[in-house]
Parts: structure tokens; C-alpha cells; sequence
């Protein structure tokens, strides 16, 4: 097994402790092992930027290059692996082989398998148009029974933002975290119609497949379809910080969603800057301080607040 990145060696200790975070690391060489015996694989080296999953490229015995992941400790994987099951290859990379109680996957191997990213900011406008068109051919009513994460829970941690700053807003703009608040609260309660959503579509998370663009790494969240555009407008990181004129690209990209999703702009632009409050939240919380050094989510947020639609 090829050395692990010491990035994600450190984050998994960060994030689950570092006695439980040595004692999968120390199994996962032989588990890895059992699934390649199992699967007819050939593992290769692990992808680089790996954060709450391991995850490598893989060639079974038959030449198909696939993909593995696994991780025992997230609920991220229960959820991404039953969304993966739902949409069922529709709009997203299809879900070749699974043991839920293991915790491992294996899925097709997008390729090239270019990001999205490589469109922005030279061609912004037809990378937006693509991730509109991924959302509508991903949604669809979330099922009667579920375990998703719903957007209310989602948007319920931004209180923990409070109680951490002891009921201040530690360096956070009192402004941006109280709108951010509220609006997922006003936009949840009026929900047209709850569907299954990706949870995290943005331009990292889309790769180009022969003549068309997938999706990949779905969290699976359950709420208002308005939501799954909100980590759009603070992607892709960090290539936003090479825009000039960032102002005119985030109302453009809330009129173009507005229009191909035909959705309400205060409702695109709303749900924008309250995912942009969250996320810098969440980064604040988990220590990732390091994926935005130049603070450019609140940025985002600012701008979007600033907004006339």
C-alpha cells in the first residue's frame, strides 16, 4: 500500500481523535487486501486531496478502471452510499459494488475525468449551465422513510456558531450570520416540494465523462432543491480569488440558475449566502481554516447580501 498523504493523516486525527483515527489507519492496509481478493482489483495509489474518506483509483480484473472508497467513521458514507443507490447513474458516476456494512464502495471512473473547475473563470457561464443541468436530472422526491441529514438540521448548526462565541459572533459579521439564520429558517418553512439532493454539487464535485459531465461524491440531504445551489457561489476555491470583477459573476450566476432552474432569484441568492455563512461555520469548526486563508466565503456572502434581485 503506497504512503498515505500526510494531510489526510493529520485530518482524520483532527476530526475523530487520534487513537481511532490509528486504529483504522493500521487496518486498512489488510482491508484494502480483502477487497481487491474480493472485487478482482488492482489498487492503485490514493488520490491526493483526500479528506473524510480513503479513496484510490482501482482496475478490475477485467481492465475496468473503477474507483474505491471507504471510511468507518462518517455517516457521510451511509447517506452518500444510499443517495449513490437513488439516483442510480442518472446526472452521477453509477455505483458498481457495495458492502454497507464494511463501508466500501466501488463506482465507475469518470474519464478524463477533468473538473469542472478548469471552466472558471474563462468559461463561467456554461460551467454554471452544467451543474443547473445535473441538479434537475438529480433531483427527485425524497423518499417517505429516511435517514438523510434534512437542510432544517443543516441549517440548525449555525446555532452552534452562537453557543461557541459564548452567544457572540466571534470574527463573523453579527449581520451575515443573523440574515443566514433566518433565511434558512423562512426558505425551509416554504419549501414547494421536498426532494433527494446531492448536498454538496459544486465544481470540484463534477467531472467530465467521454462527451458529457457527472457528478461524484454525493452527501445525500433531503429539503428545498433551492439549497443545492448554494455551494456553487463560493466555488471553485481557489480560483475565485483570480476573478476581477467577483461581484458581476455572482449576480449573473443568480439570474442564469434563477432562469434554468426556474426558481425565484431571491430565492437562489438567498440560499447562496446562507451556505456561504455555514460553510465558513463549519470550516471555523472542523479546523480547516487552511481551504479559505483569505477569507473568501464570506466574501461571497457579503456580496450576495449586498444584492439587489
Amino acid at each position: 500500500m503506497s504512503a498515505l498523504p500526510e494531510d489526510f493523516l493529520q485530518f482524520m486525527r483532527d476530526v475523530y481523535g487520534t487513537e481511532a483515527a490509528n486504529a483504522w489507519l493500521q487496518r486498512l492496509p489488510s482491508f484494502l487486501e480483502e477487497c481487491a481478493e474480493r472485487w478482482q482489483l488492482t489498487i492503485l495509489p490514493p488520490f491526493e486531496n483526500l479528506s473524510l474518506h480513503y479513496v484510490a483509483p482501482a482496475v478490475r480484473a477485467d481492465g475496468t478502471p473503477v474507483i474505491l472508497k471507504t471510511c468507518e467513521f462518517s455517516d457521510e458514507f451511509e447517506h452518500g452510499l444510499a443517495a449513490l443507490r437513488l439516483f442510480n447513474g442518472r446526472g452521477i458516476a453509477r455505483l458498481l459494488e457495495y458492502d454497507e456494512e464494511q463501508k466500501v464502495m466501488l463506482l465507475e471512473r469518470l474519464q478524463p475525468g477533468t473538473m469542472l473547475e478548469s471552466l472558471v473563470p474563462e468559461q463561467d457561464e456554461r460551467a454554471t449551465s452544467i451543474l443547473a443541468g445535473i441538479m434537475r436530472q438529480l433531483w427527485r422526491p425524497a423518499p417517505t422513510e429516511h435517514t438523510f441529514p434534512t437542510v432544517e438540521q443543516l441549517g440548525q448548526g449555525l446555532t452552534q456558531l452562537r453557543a461557541h462565541y459564548a452567544g457572540g459572533y466571534g470574527p463573523f459579521p453579527p449581520r451575515l450570520v443573523d440574515e443566514a439564520m433566518d433565511l434558512f429558517a423562512i426558505l425551509s418553512a416554504s419549501v414547494p416540494q421536498t426532494m433527494l439532493l446531492h448536498g454538496d454539487l459544486h465544481h470540484h464535485n463534477v467531472l467530465r465523462s467521454g462527451d458529457t459531465w457527472l457528478a461524484i461524491d454525493p452527501k445525500g440531504v433531503v429539503g428545498d432543491p433551492g439549497y443545492e445551489v448554494g455551494a456553487s457561489f463560493y466555488n471553485p476555491m481557489p480560483r475565485l480569488l483570480e476573478v476581477p470583477n467577483l461581484e458581476q459573476m455572482l449576480a449573473r450566476r443568480v439570474a442564469q440558475l434563477s432562469e434554468e432552474l426556474g426558481m425565484e432569484r431571491a430565492r437562489i441568492r438567498g440560499w447562496g449566502l446562507a451556505q456561504c455563512v455555514r460553510n465558513a461555520w463549519s470550516m471555523v469548526a472542523n479546523n480547516q481554516l487552511s481551504k479559505d486563508p483569505h477569507g473568501i466565503i464570506l466574501r461571497c456572502a457579503d456580496i450576495l447580501s449586498h444584492l439587489t434581485v
